[in-house]
């Protein structure tokens, strides 16, 4: 037997039991340090501008559950089939829908003015109200719900260009504080379901 094998407790002599801990050992190295003591915080503070020209803040829409979902008026496909999905879910709630406040909040500023959005959503359903800002108040609530937009340059150059963005729909109790969050391609039974378990 080798000097390096006597070294070795006999538990420890076998080529497996060597890798188990050394893979082991890189797996302590390489996961991320996390505190189990330090909440996820989803939402937050946040001024924006409403359809009707208005401002608008998170105190606003207290004592409503707020269903928020990021997109951009331009965009093909994801954000109008989602919005009609909310649109269809806020109909199936019947008198329910009144303790809900659907946002749509753009995630490109540059073309989604307020009446911008309040057109395209009103086309949906006119409950939903779509917010705008500065560039800088769309980055700040994007952050604060952990939302992204990034642009796309098309082909044409100039305002031909889609975002990138993401999906969640969040959901925010009415004190303003984060709930769940659902898929996008939820269908509007199941984001009615939900919606109504938590309001009733």
């Amino acid at each position: 037997m080798s000097r390096r094998h006597e070294l070795l407790a006999p538990g420890l002599r076998s080529p497996i039991s060597r890798f188990c801990i050394i893979f082991a050992a890189a797996l302590s190295i390489c996961q991320p340090l996390a505190r189990a003591d330090t909440p996820v915080t989803v939402g937050g503070s946040f001024t924006l501008t409403a359809p009707d020209g208005t401002t608008v803040t998170d105190e606003t829409y207290r004592g409503k559950w707020l269903l928020v979902f990021f997109g951009y008026t331009s965009c093909p496909d994801i954000c109008p089939t989602t919005l009609s999905s909310i649109a269809a879910a806020i109909e199936e709630l019947g008198p329910d829908a009144a303790k809900l406040q659907p946002l749509f909040i753009t995630v490109d500023p540059e073309r989604d003015t307020p009446e911008v959005m309040g057109s395209f959503t009103a086309a949906f359903d006119p409950r939903i109200v779509g917010l705008t800002g500065s560039p800088q108040q769309i980055a700040a609530v994007s952050e604060a719900y952990g939302a992204y937009g990034v642009a796309r340059q098309g082909e044409a150059g100039g305002d031909d260009y889609l975002m990138d963005h993401g999906t969640h729909i969040y959901i925010m109790n009415p004190q303003g504080q984060f709930v769940e969050g659902l898929d996008s391609d939820t269908p509007s039974s199941g984001i009615a379901a939900r919606l109504g378990e938590l309001v009733r």
